[in-house]
């Protein structure tokens, strides 16, 4: 059961290119209907997965008010805003039209691998600043360093905007002690698909997913009866995902899921370097998944 604005199924839009590497704005709004004809509960604009970092400035904000302007109000929207520099990113908050946006999602400074007192300082200015809610994202395999519980749980009970971690570290652990100890209307995301289930089943509020751009009516048949506390269903709806989502991640993000949507026709399959589209190989064993598992 849903309990959380952040509840369900987010998903984290990829971006569509064309051929000249411009964006697709056609094919990103097929992208956005497709997503909300499949159930999904809010979207997450330019994250990790929508190659945020290729993208220009003026690209992001244009790309932001084309989301909001197609979801026309039908599902919160959570932008993604976040950086190693703590001045940058809370000077580029003062620069986003924030009309339409629920929430941003930041990521923990990566490359620079800051202390716990750091990573609590940072976000205590993003917080500070922030004219949304925010939900901090802890993805340790990407920023290479980790945002622990006592981190997560002293954020979360000294910013009352701060309403939610996407927590991707992969640490099951880690995330109970933060479910049990999380104050009232704090939601534990899970940042990684095949750990949707049994993070749900541990307390935590649904996903911000990648694989719910291709295969949104299954994913939130998953997760829905996960919250429901259905897992028969989930887990069958879980395991005619798994081998696909798996090959998802196999040459990177999102490599993987824009084949998948590229063998769908919703968007081409084209990335800005220094990424590239998934292997022959890759993307074969997906196409075959796809058509086993009827998906």
């Amino acid at each position: 059961m849903k309990n959380h604005k952040f509840s369900g199924v987010g998903v984290a839009l990829v971006t569509p290119f064309r051929e000249d590497m411009s964006i697709d704005f056609p094919s990103l709004g097929a992208l956005v209907e497709h997503v909300i004809k499949g159930g999904v509960d809010y979207l997450v604009v330019l994250g990790t997965t929508g190659e945020s970092v290729t993208l220009t400035e003026a690209e992001r904000a244009e790309v932001l008010r084309f989301c909001v302007d197609k979801a026309a109000g039908r599902l919160p929207i959570v932008y993604g805003h976040g950086g190693n520099c703590t001045g940058s990113v809370t000077e580029g908050l003062s620069k986003i039209d924030f009309t339409g946006v629920d929430a941003i999602l930041s990521v923990s400074p990566y490359y620079n691998k800051p202390s716990q007192e750091g990573i609590f300082r940072h976000f205590a200015q993003v917080a500070e600043k922030s004219p949304v809610p925010v939900i901090i994202y802890n993805v340790p395999g990407r920023t290479g360093s980790n945002i622990n519980a006592d981190t997560t749980l002293r954020l979360a009970r000294t910013f009352g905007n701060i309403v939610a971690v996407k927590e991707a570290s992969g640490n099951m652990a880690q995330a109970a002690r933060i479910i049990a100890g999380k104050p009232e209307g704090f939601a534990v995301i899970s940042g990684d698909d095949n750990l949707t289930v049994p993070m749900i089943a541990q307390g935590g509020a649904g996903t911000i997913s990648v694989a719910a751009n291709a295969f949104p009516a299954t994913f939130c048949t998953m997760t829905h009866a996960a919250l429901d506390g259905d897992y028969e269903t989930a887990r069958g709806a879980f395991y005619r995902l798994l081998e696909a989502t798996e090959q998802l991640f196999a040459d990177g993000n999102p490599a993987g899921v824009k084949a998948a949507l590229a063998r769908k026709g919703i968007v081409k399959n084209i990335l800005r370097l220094p990424l590239v589209p998934a292997s022959e190989a890759t993307q074969e064993r997906l196409a075959s998944l796809m058509e086993r598992y009827g998906i």
